[in-house]
């Protein structure tokens, strides 16, 4: 075990041990919920990193990739290669740490959503189909399509006395967030 930190201790690795501990100890803080790995204020979306490729995903994991694969760079590089000189290694070890940190970004990309979460306000605008047998002021519920093909079963309510019944397409021009339901109009009336 003494080697181990021998070599830890040893330049070049030393310079990026201290990093090392930093970035253990920022995803133990993440663990125990006192941090939030995406609370980078959107640095995540360009930037300098985005300039080196490694853009697209919260920095904090990006940042803690390229010093977990330094570190461990210049740790097998200074073992593995003692003839060449530690300056080399080092260099080489953040080349290679962006190369590995690059392909993971890539893989990652893959698994985040892309774009804004969706929202009920998204539908306002769009018609529906009544679905219920009425709509009144306190009950009703509709189907309306998403630009992605998808439909959802809405809950819906009118304001006046139009005669909603199962099958009228109507349109949706408000949302209720407290109440969770849409304000609907017939569609005909919304087109005049």
């Amino acid at each position: 075990m003494g080697g181990f930190f021998e070599a830890v201790l040893s330049f070049p690795t030393v310079i990026l041990t201290p990093l090392l501990v930093v970035v253990i100890g920022y995803w133990l803080v993440v663990v125990v919920g006192g941090a939030d790995p995406e609370g980078d204020g959107g640095a995540e979306a360009g930037g300098f990193l985005g300039f080196l490729g490694l853009g697209g995903v919260p920095a904090s994991v990006v940042l803690s990739l390229l010093v977990v694969f330094a570190w461990f760079t210049t740790l097998a590089g200074a073992e593995l290669l003692g003839a060449i000189p530690a300056a080399l290694i080092l260099a080489g070890a953040v080349v290679v740490a962006w190369v590995i940190a690059r392909l993971c970004v890539l893989l990652i990309k893959r698994f985040l959503p892309a774009g804004p979460e969706p929202s009920r306000a998204d539908f306002v605008g769009m018609t529906c189909i009544v679905r219920t047998g009425r709509v009144t002021q306190s009950f009703g519920q509709a189907e309306v399509h998403a630009p992605d093909g998808s439909s959802a079963i809405v809950q819906v309510r009118q304001a006046g006395d139009d005669d909603l019944k199962a099958g009228t397409v109507a349109l949706l021009y408000d949302v209720d967030p407290d109440g969770e339901f849409f304000w609907i109009v017939p569609a005909d009336i919304a087109s005049t």
